[in-house]
């Protein structure tokens, strides 16, 4: 199971929103920064463009249930943040749980520094 801390410090969003990687849907948005702690903490934010208390509460709970699904093997030491959107209130966390994959796998997954052989050639 994908084990998480809450991020609950304000300096710790803005940090991540400044200095992470962003993968863009338009169920969420997630940010991705490696920490050096060893463990994976996670922030769930939704703005009041989403809607009103309900709908903002809605789109939390539903994002915390697909994020528990959507990664059982994720590498530790990553700090996310998750951005609810508009339609993420009205979705089902089924729904999300490809969407997170996807988001989270393409963020995470370590860049290849190799760099295409160039051919030489004789003039």
């Amino acid at each position: 199971m994908f084990e998480f801390i809450t991020l609950n410090e304000n300096r710790d969003f803005r940090r991540i929103y400044r200095i992470g990687k962003s993968s863009v849907h338009s169920l969420c948005v997630v940010y991705a920064v490696k920490n050096r702690l060893g463990v994976n903490r996670v922030g769930v934010t939704a703005s009041k463009k989403v809607g009103n208390a309900v709908k903002r509460n809605r789109a939390r709970r539903v994002l915390k249930a697909a994020l528990r699904d959507a990664c059982p093997n994720i590498t530790t030491g990553w700090d996310f943040v998750i951005v609810a959107r508009s339609r993420t209130a009205v979705c089902k966390s089924t729904e999300l749980i490809e969407v997170l994959k996807k988001q989270i796998e393409a963020l995470t997954k370590p860049k290849s520094n190799s760099k295409p052989k160039q051919k030489n050639s004789d003039r």
